[in-house]
């Protein structure tokens, strides 16, 4: 069972600004632009409103709400309207798919989603960046692996539940490949866990950014993840140099870009021990 960081949604690149915090605790990835999907921001639905006047304040009305949203990974049933068959579902193509395939990610793996996410505040019947919070990264989602399925070469008979998603929408090539989620989380001796779904609410076990660092890119992890002699490294992080150590924790500083993290541990009770600590916080 090997674990992919995933890093989704809007950032200082893709969509300029964080992801929000409600002041209420409450928290909402935000998917990047995607001009050939066929989803607008104002169809995606997120706890029963529609995502279009958040991301439009957000970005200063520089995204709005009939932008196209490249919603991917789409993981909340309560998003958009579904076919009966529907499942959770994540793809990826170019570069960082083929990071994942020399990586051997198969069924039974673990995307952990995550993003650059800040708390906001509500500014004259508007919502603003709380300028006393920094930005830090939190995971906010989750999908373990059913189906891995190349898009040109499958039947979309089969899968025609799934044509509204992004990549059967303007991605094509070899690479372009969807990851279908398992309806039961297995692995973890919890047998009603969903095998994918979104983080309701912030939880300090959700965070990876070291806290009260003013670098993102700075993450505090469990002390387990530090690289010794019988494991391998967090994929893009072979330079030993990113990692220390404190008495509690393993400090690594992250690499600037790159989209799938995937981590090979040789001590599997401790990875599954800190998964039942992320997956136990409170979801929907």
């Amino acid at each position: 069972m090997k674990i992919i960081l995933s890093r989704k949604g809007f950032d200082s690149a893709a969509g300029g600004v964080p992801s929000p915090i409600f002041p209420n605790g409450t928290m909402v990835s935000l998917p990047i632009p995607g001009k050939h999907s066929p989803i607008r921001y104002q169809d995606i639905r997120w706890n029963g409103n529609s995502l279009g006047p958040i991301v439009s304040d957000l970005t200063g009305g520089r995204i709005g709400a009939t932008r196209r949203a490249h919603f991917d990974p789409d993981l909340n049933h309560l998003s958009l309207t579904r076919q009966n068959e529907w499942r959770p579902l994540f793809g990826q193509a170019s570069a960082a798919q083929v990071h994942l395939e020399n990586q051997n990610v198969e069924q039974d793996d673990i995307f952990l989603f995550y993003g650059l996410f800040r708390k906001v505040v509500e500014q004259g019947g508007r919502l603003k960046f709380d300028a006393n919070e920094h930005a830090k990264h939190v995971i906010w989602g989750w999908l373990q692996i059913d189906r891995i399925i190349k898009v040109d070469s499958c039947d979309k008979n089969e899968l025609a539940w799934a044509m509204y998603h992004p990549h059967f929408n303007g991605i094509s090539g070899r690479t372009n490949t969807v990851y279908i989620a398992k309806d039961k989380f297995t692995g973890l001796g919890s047998p009603n866990l969903s095998g994918a779904g979104v983080f309701a609410c912030y939880d300090a076990r959700l965070q990876l950014t070291q806290p009260g660092s003013t670098k993102v890119s700075i993450w505090q992890l469990p002390k387990w993840f530090y690289p010794g002699r019988s494991k391998k490294y967090l994929s893009y992080h072979g330079d030993r140099d990113r990692w220390s150590r404190t008495k509690s924790y393993t400090i690594l500083r992250t690499v600037a870009r790159g989209q799938e993290f995937v981590l090979h541990h040789s001590n599997d009770s401790e990875a599954k021990s800190w998964l039942r600590t992320v997956l136990s916080v409170r979801i929907q």
